[in-house]
């Protein structure tokens, strides 16, 4: 059986590592050993990407790479990507396959329009620039490699259990129909099942975009969230009242309208979706 890493053992991973254990021997750099891991036969490695001396045994243990950990939390530069590879590089047995969980956030702003995977990156925030640079380095990686790198490029994730409820209960505005952005959804399974597709089936130094197939604006997602969870739809004001009353990293998510073309996910890795659209995950939920 063939040895998976995961890096990143978060909640998407989590959702499908059954599965993965089934496939593959698995083994995931934690910074605490977990039971629940433990118990799924999933092996543990102790270890932190903000410490390189504890990342010493991932060289050559494995034949494919499932990374999603988030950058750092300030900077331009993924300094944690950049210290995975370095690790990777010190063995001769070199991954064969690597798959990245990383954000649409890289194209920034496209105006509304339709965005294909071919569509330069141009990210405007710091966090989108940190995935940038992740992106860079992992191509890199994978041209002067035999490694195989695929990108997942996914939206904003939810799930039945994970829901944007706080601005809900906080009550923070969005913008009025004329102004508003489009936003992209991905549900929390088929973005975990969008790495096992990627693992089987991605291409060398190809990008997907992880989304559904859902276009929809910002506020009119918060009016399905509202109307499911029987509270109040979020008020509507202008852009220039929003300037005033809400924090920047909020304004940030509010300045950029893209929406995205899933084909390649579809066609090159033949994901059928589970839940397609946003209503379809939100009536899944409400059934749970």
């Amino acid at each position: 059986m063939q040895r998976l890493l995961i890096v990143g053992c978060g909640d998407v991973v989590r959702r499908v590592l059954p599965e993965l254990v089934r496939r593959w021997r698995v083994y995931a750099l934690v910074r605490e050993p977990e039971e629940e891991l433990r118990a799924l036969g999933v092996l543990q490695i102790l270890g932190d990407l903000d410490r390189p001396a504890t990342l010493r045994r991932l060289a050559g243990i494995a034949h494919a790479v499932l990374h999603s950990a988030p950058p750092p939390g300030e900077g331009v530069v993924d300094a944690r990507t950049k210290r995975l590879i370095a690790v990777l590089r010190r063995s001769r047995s070199l991954p064969r396959r690597l798959v990245y969980i990383g954000t649409t956030g890289v194209y920034g702003d496209c105006g509304g329009a339709l965005v294909g995977e071919i569509r330069p990156l141009r990210p405007a925030t710091a966090r989108a620039k940190r995935r940038a640079d992740a992106e860079r380095r992992l191509r890199e990686f994978g041209r002067d490699s035999a490694c195989r790198v695929s990108i997942l490029r996914a939206p904003g994730i939810y799930a039945g259990d994970r829901l944007p409820l706080e601005r809900l209960e906080r009550g923070d505005p969005v913008l009025g129909a004329d102004e508003d952005v489009f936003t992209n959804h991905i549900h929390a399974e088929d973005l975990g099942r969008a790495c096992i597709a990627a693992l089987r089936r991605g291409g060398a130094n190809r990008a997907y975009n992880a989304g559904d197939d859902s276009a929809i604006r910002m506020g009119d997602w918060y009016d399905k969230l509202a109307d499911r969870c029987g509270k109040p739809r979020l008020a509507r004001i202008t852009r220039a009242q929003a300037a005033q009353r809400l924090p920047a990293t909020m304004l940030s998510f509010m300045s950029e309208s893209r929406r995205l073309d899933n084909t390649r996910l579809k066609r090159e890795l033949k994901l059928s979706l589970r839940y397609p659209t946003v209503d379809a995950g939100l009536a899944a939920a409400r059934e749970k």
